[in-house]
């Protein structure tokens, strides 16, 4: 069975990026345009991989990263952001907590993307 990989973010341009970067790989993509609707999915569909956005009308990163492991502790979740130091006190109380997550900064260049998924979900394999 294929990996799932979700892409919370705001913006379309972005989610088309993350798809068009993950097209070739054997990965399924799916993608939430806010921190509500990604929670929901991953929720019902289980993903193997969450590429997440923390600049987000509604519901930011830190707050969706926080519902997400309220019931998931283990799914890796890569925080992909232009924003790190306007939302740094909130990561940090998250890190403190034991909320385990990556960052990375925007811009993010395809080739980074495809090598994220692969490197995540190839370690998550051996680990299992």
């Amino acid at each position: 069975m294929a990996k799932r990989i979700l892409v919370i973010d705001d913006f379309a341009d972005i989610r088309k990026m993350f798809c068009y970067a993950l097209e070739d790989t054997p990965y399924e993509v799916d993608t939430a345009a806010t921190g509500r609707k990604g929670v929901m999915l991953h929720k019902k569909n289980k993903y193997d991989l969450i590429f997440l956005d923390l600049n987000m009308p509604g519901m930011n990163g830190v707050e969706v990263l926080r519902k997400i492991r309220k019931f998931d502790k283990e799914v890796p979740i890569c925080i992909v952001t232009a924003f790190y130091q306007e939302f740094i006190e909130g990561l940090t109380d998250a890190n403190n907590e034991g909320l385990e997550f990556d960052v990375t900064n925007k811009p993010i260049t395809i080739k980074q993307i495809a090598t994220i998924a692969n490197e995540t979900l190839e370690s998550a394999k051996i680990l299992k």
